[in-house]
């Protein structure tokens, strides 16, 4: 198993591939690589029983694959934990160095250093953190495009992505912050929502990677 391989596992997960059938135009959209790569990688997790295909449907996860990618998952999202709380990163730091420490750290190592920080439950991005040799399922939540204006509602989780947190950080969203949806523009319009008396446009792209709780 290589950290490419890894990879790819982790992205059909955080997809949404254990619940539905996952294309490669989107992984390659996700992984900004060519298509022929990741037909060619998909090739390969087939072949060695990580993943199920169906003809013109795309990909998923099968058990072997879940396991697979909920301790590489586990790895980061612990890591993450460690990076902000003690060495200072904040949280659109992270991800780049976690990616790095995921794929070089032991089972062992990630044991001691999640029993170091106390067994976190969530990461710094709101997503769970699977228990030792646990599966990772997230809890069901709606994206912030899925809610009706006027509605009041907490951020619970965001994706994992370098280009999303900064710009998340840019417009002064993060999470366990309360909103209430001003309006949300017709044909992927932005959403605005209003914080603390402050109104925020955000982009529909980065809404769709929003998760909430209405409140």
């Amino acid at each position: 198993m290589t950290p490419n391989k890894e990879d790819y596992l982790k992205i059909i997960y955080e997809l949404g591939g254990t619940e539905k059938k996952i294309n490669n135009k989107e992984i390659v959209k996700r992984l900004r690589v060519s298509a022929a790569s990741v037909s060619e990688m998909m090739s390969k997790l087939l072949k060695e029983g990580y993943i199920e295909r169906l003809p013109y449907q795309g990909v998923e996860l099968n058990d072997k694959g879940l396991r697979k990618a909920s301790t590489l998952i586990r790895k980061h999202r612990i890591w993450e934990v460690f990076l902000v709380e003690h060495l200072g990163y904040s949280w659109n730091e992270v991800h780049a160095e976690a990616e790095v420490l995921e794929h070089v750290s032991s089972i062992e190592l990630t044991n001691r250093l999640e029993k170091y920080l106390d067994f976190p439950k969530i990461c710094p991005h709101g997503g769970m953190i699977p228990e030792k040799n646990g599966i990772l399922k997230e809890p069901l939540l709606e994206k912030l495009t899925e809610q009706n204006e006027n509605q009041k509602v907490l951020i619970k989780r965001v994706a994992d992505e370098k280009d999303l947190l900064d710009y998340l950080v840019s417009i002064d969203i993060g999470i366990n912050d309360v909103c209430i949806i001003n309006s949300i523009g017709a044909y992927e319009g932005s959403v605005v929502v209003e914080k603390e008396h402050k109104k925020i446009q955000i982009s529909f792209k980065a809404a769709s990677d929003i998760f909430v709780q209405a409140i």
